[in-house]
């Protein structure tokens, strides 16, 4: 057989090992997912939250037409969001890794 056709049953075989455990799982995923749901919000919160306090202290501190407490907000939103994606994506790749293992 080539190597292709060999690549191709192998990328099935896990495919279908990774389905058949998805549905085999109990019902803990609700857990999981309430986990996630909260690591997301916290991720995005915090950093908000933080670029928003320096804003607001810039803004304060400082008498320009600008308002760095909107534009630290909104990049403290955008940080918070890369942190997001960055902890669901390593979630995501350490559940698949683990499935593979068993």
């Amino acid at each position: 057989m080539s190597d292709d056709f060999k690549q191709k049953l192998d990328d099935i075989a896990k495919k279908s090992k990774r389905k058949i455990k998805a549905q085999d799982k109990d019902h803990s995923t609700f857990w999981f997912g309430l986990g996630m749901f909260g690591m997301v919000g916290w991720s995005v919160a915090i950093p908000t939250l933080i670029f928003l306090a320096i804003g607001i202290w810039l803004d304060s501190k400082s008498e320009t037409a600008y308002s760095w407490t909107l534009m630290l907000l909104i990049l403290g939103v955008i940080v918070g969001s890369f942190n997001a994606w960055y902890w669901v994506k390593k979630e995501g790749y350490y559940h698949d890794d683990e499935s593979e293992r068993r």
